[in-house]
């Protein structure tokens, strides 16, 4: 399974493995939607219903993680929690292949537009979504998806961007630097929390308004096993000490149906730095994709890890202020 085979997935070729997956025939309807990771279509039966075909691009996965997405997302639906599920195929299973080994899902197609936060109760009503989906996850592992601790994750993503070469010559040693001094000073936060699954990715486009539901959370590609801090702090406008207010009308309503570790509000802005290095690490294995060239054209130039290392400075000052309050 290569690079080459994703590049060939064309129209024709995507049609027909999802009729063999859904012993369905399909309409030639076959519509490319946004996905910087894997290759995502909304086709349509030849009964006119609309579903959505995900295929994951090789490398990034293997079966058993993206079994244990599918099986989180399942949690979820089975306590009634709003998510898109993955549709049971007629072989059995939610996951598929192709001829050359290539994983793909086929979901159905859900309306919904991205949640407005209006008024306080908007950010209690996010919470207790955020607590539902946390006390579904908590009741399961994840051994093969990604453990979000500096250790287990950051550090591997700052030896491979080093071995890899992608960093700047300029800015290399001063990139090194602040990263080690950062994983130095963030490590100890983790010890003895809470680890469970989690969505990972919880932005406020991930959670959609439907009407006369409520809220759907949707895309969980990026879950991981993690502190449960953050599937909130993404929620947020704005770093921690600047919007106190709306995460704890969030943490209001979390608490409301599940129990919330208050020390690990200490994790949030270490958890914003390890993302920075995380995206930083999800770049560089796609430098050679014609799309994330398109999308990211001055990715890896000397003023890009300038900007990258300044940030990560700034998140490193911002960490040992706030531990020193």
């Amino acid at each position: 399974m290569t690079a080459k085979n994703f590049d060939n997935l064309t129209p024709d070729v995507l049609i027909s493995e999802v009729e063999t997956a859904l012993n369905r025939p399909m309409t030639g309807l076959a519509a490319p939607l946004p996905s910087y990771i894997n290759r995502v279509y909304e086709l349509e039966t030849a009964d006119r219903k609309r579903v959505i075909a995900k295929f994951y691009r090789p490398g990034r996965w293997n079966r058993k993680a993206v079994e244990e997405e599918h099986r989180f997302v399942l949690d979820c639906a089975a306590d009634d929690i709003p998510v898109i599920a993955p549709m049971e195929l007629p072989q059995g299973g939610t996951l598929a292949s192709t001829e050359d080994g290539i994983l793909f899902t086929i979901f159905p197609k859900r309306f919904g537009r991205e949640i407005e936060i209006i008024d306080d109760e908007s950010w209690r009503r996010l919470g207790m979504v955020v607590a539902r989906m946390h006390l579904a996850g908590a009741r399961s592992e994840a051994p093969d998806r990604t453990l979000l601790d500096p250790r287990a994750t950051t550090a591997n993503q700052l030896e491979h961007l080093l071995e890899g070469r992608y960093i700047s010559p300029m800015y290399e040693q001063q990139f090194e630097r602040v990263v080690r001094e950062l994983l130095e000073e963030i490590d100890p936060m983790f010890e003895d929390i809470e680890y469970i699954r989690i969505h990972a990715d919880l932005h406020r486009a991930n959670i959609l308004e439907r009407p006369d539901e409520g809220l759907m959370v949707i895309d969980f590609d990026d879950m991981m096993e993690g502190p449960p801090v953050q599937d909130l702090w993404l929620l947020l406008p704005e770093h921690v000490h600047k919007c106190r207010r709306e995460l704890d009308l969030l943490l209001d309503g979390y608490t409301s149906l599940r129990n919330f570790e208050y020390n690990t509000i200490r994790l949030i802005e270490p958890l914003r730095a390890m993302r920075i290095i995380y995206f930083l690490d999800w770049c560089s294995t796609q430098i050679d994709d014609f799309r994330f060239q398109h999308n990211f054209p001055n990715w890896g130039n000397d003023a890009f890890w300038r900007r990258e290392t300044a940030d990560l400075q700034h998140q490193l000052e911002l960490i040992r202020e706030y531990s020193s309050n």
